[in-house]
């Protein structure tokens, strides 16, 4: 914890499980024996180990949500993220400049202050025992020996009111000078050596100092300490029989001592005779569990412990409407955890022109930009403004991501595209055969720490096209270029990329899919096309182009160091027009060159479904093999190579 915040989210987070153990324990106080009731504070004391939000998840409540809403309406900072690193305190980087610096500082004083009176009351404790005289413990070993404990050294100290275990490295039994201990006393005492409850004692109190001003756990630490006695009790118990059971509530009254009350290091009891009261009652109602309760309180506790330790993922649909605090720090404390749930996220905030998407997938270093924009807007329409042309994006088209490619270590690039539903402002519609108008924007995704964000590389603009494959005009693809005597040989390759949103519907009659805008953070894309074209570019004299009756390709697509050759064409195909594919990703196309044909000739194209993965991009192939024929015959062996920066754009 490095400042208030974290100590805030850490120290509720807690509280949350607190509360609920208590209202589970008050539920089977009489119903599960001592030792569940002690076993199961261990489910807090792992959860007050662990730091909050580990791992993405939270204990019952979205803690950070309110930790974070509540920051930004004090401090107006929304560009930072509260994170607890570890659970205890550290020292602070840099002197207190604010008053919540000033209040961290404060915690962090009497935490160091509370550990401190603790040990010096250990310490204090241990050189007062030193002062006394070394008993005959020739009782305490035959007490030991009769009921099969362990034994430690004893000394006798004047003014005790009770016997009590002092240590846990070196432990020593403190026995009062005036009188002789009762031997359950002994066995009671023996029983916390044995079972090491002096080193639980010192537990209990570290987490005191962790949370000295958080009275629900100082609740919880009273009511563990009083549920450690009462385990021992029951331990005692269990090795008395009938009358010695009585006994043992009687003289239970004697072993409340008020001057070593809550101190760490010693089993002395833990609330001094606030509770001995409660414990005399529970004495009376004593039973031996049976056996098959054990699995019944381990299916309780693991029932309890499963949620609060795992914890849970923040869901559901950022609000539209509210405060701009609540809607930040929803973004903020939802990341996403993959890039392609970055990338669909980012793609619903513009959809949707809701700001609160756009900040789950925003740098800490915009949220304070993004949130000024916020709060100019109307209160009752709370959205992201970034297009001119905002409604007329047609949602029910979706997006989809063109040419992912890995852009670094944790980074990714690639065009984001909307279909409109008509053209922007001043503009008509071209005359395309498609008929389409295009919102682009070039975007890169990278991991900022624990989470993915989204940096627009530049605005959104129009564009004519298509975004159906092999209709995808106006769009950037991979260009791969060869040349043979007047000929170029060119491949565009292409990919799309996007995140399953549609919703399947039903009224009974019939079924119908819409199209769902909320963001899915930790998707994975799970919709993938290629698609490739070839074409041939007649380069030569224009009064030679009669020469040519027929050209054709046969096709090979080369990943990293393949070293592999396309498949010879079958000469049957070679008098016709015809394409097609075979395995291994070879390919073939032929045209028949007739009086007055283009200098642009259409080979062959095709493509498919990919499977992304969750790892990377689609690799696109580093080279294309070509064998091509002109005229009928097998004229070269090609190898098409990248064009850097290529970009083919339809005339």
């Amino acid at each position: 914890m490095t400042d208030i915040w974290s100590f805030l989210l850490q120290t509720l987070t807690a509280s949350g499980a607190a509360a609920l153990l208590l209202c589970v324990k008050a539920m089977f106080r009489d119903k599960l024996s001592p030792r569940w009731q002690f076993g199961i504070w261990g489910v807090l004391a792992v959860i007050l180990l662990l730091p909050a939000g580990f791992g993405g998840r939270y204990v019952l409540l979205n803690w950070p949500l309110w930790v974070e809403s509540l920051k930004s309406a004090l401090t107006g900072d929304f560009g930072t993220l509260t994170k607890v690193i570890v659970p205890v305190p550290l020292p602070p980087a840099t002197p207190p400049g604010t008053v919540f610096d000033w209040l961290f500082l404060v915690y962090e004083l009497g935490a160091a202050a509370l550990l401190a009176r603790y040990v010096i009351s250990y310490i204090r404790l241990r050189l007062a025992l030193r002062k006394g005289r070394p008993a005959q413990n020739g009782r305490v070993r035959a007490v030991a020996a009769w009921y099969g404990l362990p034994a430690c050294p004893a000394v006798e100290v004047g003014g005790l009111p009770t016997a009590f275990i002092c240590g846990v490295i070196r432990p020593v039994l403190a026995l009062p000078a005036e009188g002789e201990a009762d031997d359950k006393v002994l066995l009671h005492e023996l029983l916390h050596l044995k079972h090491k409850d002096v080193a639980w004692g010192w537990v209990i109190a570290f987490f005191r100092c962790l949370h000295w001003c958080n009275p629900l756990l100082w609740l919880c630490a009273d009511r563990a300490g009083n549920d450690l006695e009462s385990l021992c009790d029951q331990r005692a118990l269990e090795r008395l029989e009938g009358e010695e059971r009585r006994d043992y509530g009687r003289i239970l009254l004697s072993m409340a001592d008020e001057r070593y009350a809550r101190t760490p290091g010693t089993s002395s009891a833990a609330n001094g005779g606030k509770n001995i009261r409660r414990r005399v009652e529970a004495i009376a109602r004593f039973k031996r569990y049976p056996r098959g309760m054990a699995l019944a309180s381990v299916c309780v506790a693991l029932v309890l412990a499963v949620p609060l330790v795992a914890g849970v993922r923040a869901d559901g649909d950022c609000p539209a409407v509210g405060g701009t605090d609540i809607i930040m720090a929803y973004g903020r404390t939802t990341p996403c955890t993959t890039y392609a749930g970055a990338f669909d996220t980012y793609a619903k905030a513009v959809m949707t022109q809701h700001f609160g998407y756009r900040a789950m997938c925003a740098p800490l270093s915009e949220q304070n930009a993004l949130a000024e924009q916020g709060w100019r807007l109307r209160p009752a329409d709370w959205r992201w403004p970034q297009v001119s042309w905002k409604d007329k994006v047609n949602a029910q088209a979706g997006y989809q991501i063109y040419n992912l490619t890995p852009a670094g270590e944790n980074a990714y690039e690639g065009l984001l595209v909307f279909e409109l539903y008509s053209p922007p402002n001043g503009e008509q519609w071209s005359g395309l055969t498609a008929e389409r108008w295009l919102a682009v924007q070039w975007l890169r995704a990278e991991k900022e720490e624990e989470r993915w964000v989204v940096i627009p590389q530049e605005g959104i603009r129009a564009v004519p096209g298509d975004q159906r494959l092999g209709s995808n005009l106006g769009l950037p693809c991979r260009v791969y270029e060869a040349r043979y005597g007047d000929w170029l040989i060119q491949a565009r390759w292409q990919t799309t990329a996007a995140v399953n949103s549609l919703v399947q519907n039903s009224n009974g009659f019939w079924n119908t899919a819409s199209f769902d805008s909320t963001p899915k953070p930790r998707a994975q894309f799970d919709q993938g096309y290629d698609h490739y074209q070839f074409w041939a570019v007649y380069t030569g004299d224009p009064d030679k182009k009669s020469g040519y009756t027929s050209i054709s390709l046969a096709t090979l697509p080369v990943y990293g160091a393949e070293d592999r050759e396309p498949e010879l064409i079958d000469p049957s195909y070679l008098d016709t027009d015809s394409s097609g594919t075979s395995n291994w990703g070879n390919g073939f196309g032929n045209c028949i060159l007739e009086d007055g044909w283009e200098d642009r000739v259409f080979l062959s194209g095709g493509g498919g479904g990919v499977d992304w993965g969750a790892d990377g991009a689609y690799l696109a192939p580093s080279a294309y093999r070509a064998i091509l024929y002109l005229n009928g015959g097998q004229a070269a062996e090609l190898t098409l190579l990248p064009v850097e920066g290529g970009e083919w754009i339809e005339p």
